[in-house]
């Protein structure tokens, strides 16, 4: 994908990718800016459900407003790939501040497995993940 164009986005990294697909960094040919792009995995069973789940997922990140959370500019699709562009942010993955270090104590691993699952866990109708506020 490194330097094809997605619509008015030039590819230019590939970030990470995930259960639904990969992250890239790209440029907007249009605003001049950088942004991310989650695009659909090619190998992923691309149903209704499927383009359901990426529309449900920018719509809830975009009806939140905070600056720890990027924003969506855009839900597609162009040349037969679904996809989402937000703000892309510099930085580290979140992976890099779950991940136990080498030399942890057991008790800091445990720690992390526990985050983990917290992180994971669903809310009783099993279809979204569980908000907590503070």
């Amino acid at each position: 994908m490194i330097g094809q164009v997605l619509g008015h986005y030039r590819i230019t990294d590939k970030i990470g990718s995930g259960g639904m697909g990969e992250v890239y960094r790209a440029r907007d040919e249009r605003l001049k800016r950088d942004v991310a792009i989650k695009i659909l995995s090619p190998q992923a069973d691309i149903s209704a459900e499927t383009r359901h789940q990426l529309l449900r997922e920018a719509q809830s990140a975009s009806a939140l407003n905070d600056p720890h959370i990027c924003t969506i500019h855009e839900v597609g699709e162009a040349d037969g790939k679904d996809f989402i562009v937000m703000e892309f942010v510099e930085g580290h993955p979140l992976s890099a501040f779950f991940a136990p270090r080498p030399g942890s104590s057991l008790l800091a691993q445990e720690n992390h497995r526990v985050n983990r699952q917290r992180s994971t866990r669903r809310n009783p109708r099993g279809d979204e993940p569980e908000r907590r506020h503070r």
